[in-house]
């Protein structure tokens, strides 16, 4: 593993951790008490507050917004333009800083362009959030959403390809069972593979 690649016009103030082999492209900002993972990688423009905890290889595309209270699992993609929030009652002229919301992301999870994820929810691993979505309630594990408010369109591999109506991926095979709403691989996930993958 190597040095971090931070670019030149990229702001990390001091106090912020950066892993090893994570690259900080132009204009991005990471502020003093944030976490950043081993492999990362943070987009142009993006914004990661203090207080946040980004995983291990996550991919965070240009102009999103990570605020205070925001940690991603491991290998998340997070898409252009998505804004994580951090208070339900937001005024210009009342501190709410105690109020902030905790809101985690699971592991290998996709969050699409222009999402807002309002703070205080869960995002099940493998979850997939669709473009321009609002989450305001809990997603769960391999749940794929859509819409404003988010709503379940169906479910997704580990792999990110939609499940069949048997529940088996047609790309990798892996089947899932839904049980109580929820959905749960029959075999072990090869998440320690897929860098193969990449």
């Amino acid at each position: 593993m190597g040095d971090p690649r931070i670019h030149e016009g990229a702001i990390v103030e001091p106090g912020a951790i950066i892993g090893a082999d994570a690259t900080i492209w132009r204009g991005a900002r990471v502020r003093s008490g944030a976490i950043i993972g081993a492999g990362v990688s943070l987009g142009q423009s993006v914004l990661v507050s203090g207080g946040v905890i980004v995983g291990d290889r996550c991919r965070i595309q240009d102009d999103a917004l990570l605020f205070d209270g925001v940690t991603l699992d491991a290998d998340v993609f997070i898409g252009p333009g998505v804004v994580f929030t951090n208070v339900r009652t937001p005024r210009a002229f009342i501190s709410r800083r105690a109020a902030f919301e905790k809101t985690g992301v699971g592991r290998g999870a996709s969050i699409g362009a222009n999402a807002t994820i309002v703070c205080g929810v869960s995002i099940g691993s493998g979850a997939l959030i669709g473009a321009g979505a609002v989450v305001t309630h809990n997603i769960g594990a391999f749940e794929i959403v859509v819409g404003n408010p988010a709503r379940r369109l169906g479910w997704a591999c580990w792999c990110g390809e939609r499940l069949v109506a048997t529940l088996t991926c047609p790309r990798c095979g892996l089947t899932y069972a839904e049980q109580d709403d929820e959905l749960e691989p029959l075999d072990p996930l090869p998440w320690a593979d897929a860098e193969v993958a990449r």
